[in-house]
């Protein structure tokens, strides 16, 4: 780690993996951990579900806190944070990395995945794939941070899976730092959701996805607003599902019969991330890593 704080910047050629795989031919179970990591609190919702679905596995997760948001940033800033984060992952020894941040996964993901032998994940596919086979009238809506809407991400995922499908992409600068700071139910959150969904309501979508990790948390909200006719698609139920297949494909599961851990690490004020990432993981957080 650097005298500042922040993860130390990781180089692209990096290509080295752990010596020895265990579990990699089924003989034996895999114990290393899975690692997350994500712009703030938001991917916790992406933990949460990963810890309710894969109870058995041992997670641990990042959270750039101090360098969030990433939203406003350029999308070569935010390939350097992605890659920073990665690299400390890889060095705690994880079996496999899932980027729950959308706006990391968005600029980032395919140059991770060339760059590194860690299987690594993202959160865009899982949703878009679930927002095709959800959408009945083929206008999908994708509610998502700057960085995320600017790389085409889901536009491309989307058309990817169904080239006939019409996307409606709404860049929400406001929400994520809102909900960031633990103000999920104030009438500014309320203003912000309002103006986000009008221009979706207006297009006539049937589905929207959640493209950034903090959107669940006003769900209600979005609900109200959009009405009941309206998919929401929460690309932290769809990850988690495909960690579990990717973990049972390739051999890298843990002894189901145990019961795992989790851990967290921040760049930011530890305290903070405690307060508000426990409302985001409806679990307890006992400690937290400042690094």
């Amino acid at each position: 780690m650097s005298d500042s704080g922040q993860i130390p910047y990781a180089d692209t050629s990096f290509t080295d993996t752990p010596e020895a795989l265990p579990g990699l031919l089924g003989e034996e179970p895999d114990r290393r951990a899975v690692g997350v990591f994500d712009s703030g609190v938001g991917g916790l919702t992406v933990l949460h579900e990963c810890l309710v679905n894969l109870p058995h596995e041992d997670f641990i997760y990042l959270g750039d806190t101090g360098s969030f948001p990433y939203g406003p940033r350029s999308l070569s800033e935010v390939r350097r944070l992605a890659f920073q984060a990665a690299q400390f992952l890889i060095e705690a020894g994880v079996k496999l990395i899932v980027v729950a941040c959308n706006s990391a996964g968005a600029a980032a993901l395919p140059q991770l995945q060339a760059s590194f032998e860690t299987p690594i994940v993202g959160v865009v596919m899982p949703g878009a794939r679930a927002a095709v086979q959800e959408t009945r009238n083929r206008r999908v809506g994708v509610l998502a941070t700057e960085a995320t809407i600017r790389s085409n991400a889901y536009q491309n995922a989307l058309h990817s899976l169904d080239a006939g499908v019409e996307v409606f992409p709404v860049a929400c600068p406001r929400l994520a730092p809102l909900i960031q700071a633990g103000d999920v139910s104030s009438v500014d959150t309320e203003s912000a959701v309002r103006e986000y969904v009008a221009p979706l309501k207006a297009a006539g979508v049937d589905t929207v996805i959640l493209g950034c990790t903090h959107f669940p948390l006003v769900t209600p909200m979005l609900r109200r607003l959009l009405g009941p006719t309206v998919s929401l698609v929460n690309s932290a139920e769809e990850i988690a599902r495909e960690i579990e297949e990717i973990l049972t494909r390739k051999h890298l599961a843990n002894d189901k019969d145990r019961e795992g851990d989790y851990r967290f690490f921040a760049t930011g004020d530890p305290d903070d991330f405690r307060e508000v990432g426990a409302r985001f993981l409806q679990l307890p957080i006992r400690e937290v890593n400042q690094i």
